[in-house]
């Protein structure tokens, strides 16, 4: 059980035994000054009104009432009526062979147990390579993704591919006009092809690059009427491509469960006919204008929304309700969708759609990733050649490796707007954070490599008296390690993977300086065993912590 979950269970006892009214939540916080000690509530106050007493007389009656814990040195009552949590250094230290002992489980959890999520990410068009904010996506929505594992979810990583309508059908006219433009390359003395690109069409290299291989592989042109050939070559870009994005993302650590196509799983099924069917036999749609609309407003949406044009043609929209109700909820409890900054407006005319079809509010979830600036030295840069005045996620891993750019994505909230800096993710010094990091561990490595080399080898952690960590600069490491728990739950809770990498990098700046301050290695040998015990527990949870976001460990670098 974690520190606070016991905190809280020792408070709630406090309030009954004290006669007061219970509390549903007792939010514990480390204080930002040291001198208030390790953990921290409010709950006196929040209790105060109910219990028609000061906030200070509540947090009074709680301490007195307090049962003894081996973890709590002292309690004690501040300011306006905070409780303050000082935790026994003995005891603290005394849990490095616990962490040890749970290995890479130390962290993990079941509170999320039986909760199935479906997490979509990145689902970038199937029109071109991945770019850096795709980069970004598959970063946070891969990290959240292993977090909510940690904790007991059964997750499904999906990928959509958005295979159909009006941008498939650019994509085809686009891809043909490349076949076309070669074939008049190829045989000069034939009358000319029309090899226009159309108006909206996408005029990257890379679909030069896709209709060469095209030819090459024996593919022809003009063998049946436009409609076909338009399908086929559409069918032939949309699938080289997305194999393209495939193994751009496997290069990256990114992995997904599910690929579903737009036009074969949801309208091919006659999903989004279901789906129209559904919300008119509930009364949500009505005619309008020659259109089908659906009464959004009535679900909170600032505006009714089309489902139907007045051509006969559904609506994206419709579209992509049919695909989330029944493909998305039909499989899991929760839907998580990362999307870019442009879709503020979709949250909750969607919302409003899973809820008329009787999905649960809380259960539809949106994250907005926001943009990218790249930038080298701290000016601006653009590097592909292939795609014009967009960066693409191959680029970056082949100029800043999978972890760099990883761990990076990961350092601010993903509805931030970031700045990356080249230089400095390709940087082996400290004020690379990836490096910082995962150097801690390498030293760790190399410290365990140095007392094997001089025969030091502990085979049994528990034996080791780690109750010699008295220094205030290994209490604080250890419980820092103690919060590690409860940082990977509130990541999970928040949705907010950037804040495993912003404890990590807090780690990594408490452990460096207590290296470079203290020998681990030395002729006390209870101690050195202490501090080896401390270091191996330093470095699985520093291991622990990067596999979550998807961040090698290296043993040496």
């Amino acid at each position: 059980m974690a520190i606070t979950d016991r905190l809280t269970s020792a408070v709630s006892d406090a309030l009954e035994a004290a006669g007061l009214p219970g509390v549903a939540e007792c939010a514990w916080e480390p204080p930002k000054q040291a001198g208030h000690g390790d953990y921290a509530t409010n709950v006196a106050m929040v209790l105060a009104r109910g219990a028609r007493r000061s906030p200070r007389q509540v947090a009074e009656l709680i301490l007195a009432n307090l049962p003894a814990l081996p973890e709590v040195d002292r309690v004690e009552v501040a300011g306006p009526g905070f409780l303050n949590v000082f935790l026994s250094p003995v005891w603290c230290a005394r849990q490095i062979p616990g962490i040890l002992a749970e290995g890479e489980a130390y962290g993990t959890a079941a509170s999320l147990r039986g909760d199935r999520i479906r997490v979509e990410f990145v689902s970038a068009n199937p029109t071109g390579p991945l770019v850096i904010v795709n980069a970004r996506a598959a970063a946070v929505g891969d990290a959240l993704a292993r977090i909510l594992r940690s904790q007991g979810a059964d997750v499904a990583a999906e990928y959509y591919i958005n295979d159909a309508g009006t941008q498939a059908e650019a994509l085809a006219r686009s891809f043909r006009a490349r076949v076309r433009e070669l074939l008049n390359d190829r045989h000069p003395g034939a009358p000319l092809l029309d090899a226009r690109l159309p108006e909206n069409g996408y005029p990257g290299e890379y679909l030069i690059d896709l209709a060469r291989g095209y030819l090459e592989g024996g593919g022809t042109l003009g063998a049946e009427a436009e409609p076909a050939e338009l399908e086929r070559l559409g069918r032939y870009a949309v699938d080289q491509i997305v194999d393209e994005q495939r193994r751009v993302l496997e290069t990256y650590g990114v992995a997904f469960d599910l690929w579903t196509s737009e036009r074969r799983d949801v309208r091919d099924a006659g999903l989004p006919e279901r789906a129209l069917e559904e919300l008119s036999k509930r009364e949500l749609t009505y005619e309008g204008e020659g259109a089908l609309w659906f009464r959004s407003t009535a679900f909170g949406d600032d505006k009714d929304r089309v489902l139907r044009r007045s051509n006969g043609e559904l609506t994206y929209f419709a579209v992509d309700v049919a695909y989330h109700h029944y493909r998305k909820f039909g499989g899991a409890d929760r839907v998580i969708n990362l999307m870019g900054p442009d879709h503020h407006g979709y949250v909750g005319r969607m919302q409003a759609a899973m809820q008329a079809l009787g999905n649960p509010a809380a259960a539809f979830e949106v994250l907005i990733v926001q943009l990218v600036t790249l930038l080298r030295e701290g000016q601006p840069v653009r590097m592909s050649k292939r795609r014009g005045e967009f960066v693409l996620m191959e680029e970056l891993l082949e100029e800043v490796g999978r972890d760099a750019a990883r761990f990076t994505f990961l350092t601010r909230r993903h509805d931030s707007p970031l700045d990356f800096d080249l230089a400095v993710a390709a940087r082996q010094t400290s004020d690379n954070p990836v490096y910082y990091v995962q150097y801690a561990h390498a030293r760790i490595c190399s410290i365990a490599r140095q007392a094997r080399e001089q025969g030091i080898a502990v085979s049994d952690w528990d034996r080791v008296d780690t109750a010699r960590l008295t220094l205030g600069e290994e209490q604080q490491l250890i419980k820092r390690l103690l919060q590690y728990p409860e940082a990977v739950a509130a990541a999970a809770r928040a949705r907010e993977p950037h804040r495993l990498a912003y404890w990590l990098q807090e780690v990594a700046g408490l452990f460096h300086p207590y290296y470079r301050a203290h020998r681990v290695i030395q002729d006390d040998r209870v101690l050195t065993e202490a501090r080896l015990a401390l270091c191996a527990a330093v470095g699985r949870v520093v291991a622990n912590g990067l596999g979550l976001l998807g961040v090698s460990a290296p043993e040496s670098m």
